[in-house]
């Protein structure tokens, strides 16, 4: 199963794009995610179908053309420096991105029925949230949430794990509609600093089985249609970055999850212990944050 969930870097690579996931490609019916590479001076455009999309520099910056509307997003020079602004396409529009200086865009999707406007996503309004505790902290950069941009279907957020550190743990899971709990797939975009690497694991039920127990790398993919996920793990000596991409059928845009029974007490044991002192690892500035911890 690692080789059905796990994508290596590169190995969806169609014309300027280094990522492509598609809902027909993961084999599910809603979450999607491309990676845009354009050198300098380059531009792109394409069309969001049936699929609201974002742009969310990961290195660079650009100008975003939508509906009649253009929007500058500064970016930043890469995802450990800084929480980026971005820019929100609907479904049914054209979208032209152009940078002067070249970068790398994600392009977080999910297929939706409504059609909202187009508009920019401010870094400044994005909020920051510190996690967990001790080996458990992490920072997660919650720009496309419910409860922080609207939007029909898609929910997106980063997550930054110092090194040493674990993230996406408690393991949980959210794919069954019932109290607590909404169906969302889920995609795991990673980028580590340096030259490193993490590790993610994917566990299913003897109903639902899925096992997935992979290093990986800066470009590197993972899937995660059902089953418990956690932890993402980043291995000493580098920070390890994941954006996490989601989307269901339910009728509310909700991220609701249920943790592991045999490791949800692990929460509790962080009233005891301090929040890691690296954190948060980047600002709304470029000036601060880390680049790489070498």
């Amino acid at each position: 199963m690692n080789a059905k969930h796990h994508l290596p870097a590169g190995s969806t690579a169609e014309g300027p794009y280094e990522t492509v996931v598609t809902p027909e490609s993961a084999g599910w019916g809603y979450s999607g995610l491309s990676v845009l590479n354009l050198e300098a001076g380059g531009s792109h455009t394409f069309d969001t179908g049936d699929a609201e999309t974002l742009v969310l520099p990961l290195a660079g910056g650009c100008t975003v053309h939508c509906d009649g509307r253009t929007f500058d997003v500064q970016g930043r020079r890469g995802v450990f420096t800084r929480v980026t602004d971005f820019a929100y396409a609907p479904r049914d529009a054209t979208v032209t991105v152009a940078s002067e200086h070249g970068g790398r865009f994600a392009l977080p999707s999910a297929k939706c029925e409504r059609r909202l406007t187009a508009r920019y996503g401010p870094a400044e309004d994005v909020p920051v949230e510190l996690r967990g505790a001790g080996q458990a902290s992490r920072q997660v950069n919650n720009f496309c949430t419910p409860e922080t941009f609207e939007a029909d279907k898609l929910i997106a957020c980063e997550v930054l794990t110092p090194s040493s550190n674990w993230s996406s743990y408690p393991p949980h899971k959210h794919d069954e509609e019932r109290d607590g709990e909404a169906e969302l797939e889920e995609i795991y975009y990673f980028e580590v600093s340096g030259e490193g690497f993490g590790w993610q694991r994917v566990y299913g039920t003897e109903a639902r089985p899925i096992e997935v127990s992979k290093a990986v790398e800066s470009g590197d993919v993972v899937l995660i249609p059902h089953g418990w996920h956690g932890p993402s793990a980043a291995a000493p000596g580098y920070h390890l970055y994941y954006l996490n991409v989601m989307a269901g059928p339910g009728s509310d845009r909700a991220w609701l999850i249920c943790d592991d029974p045999a490791h949800g007490w692990i929460r509790a044991t962080w009233d005891a212990q301090e929040i890691d002192p690296r954190l948060p690892l980047t600002s709304t500035r470029e000036n601060e944050g880390d680049d790489d911890v070498r």
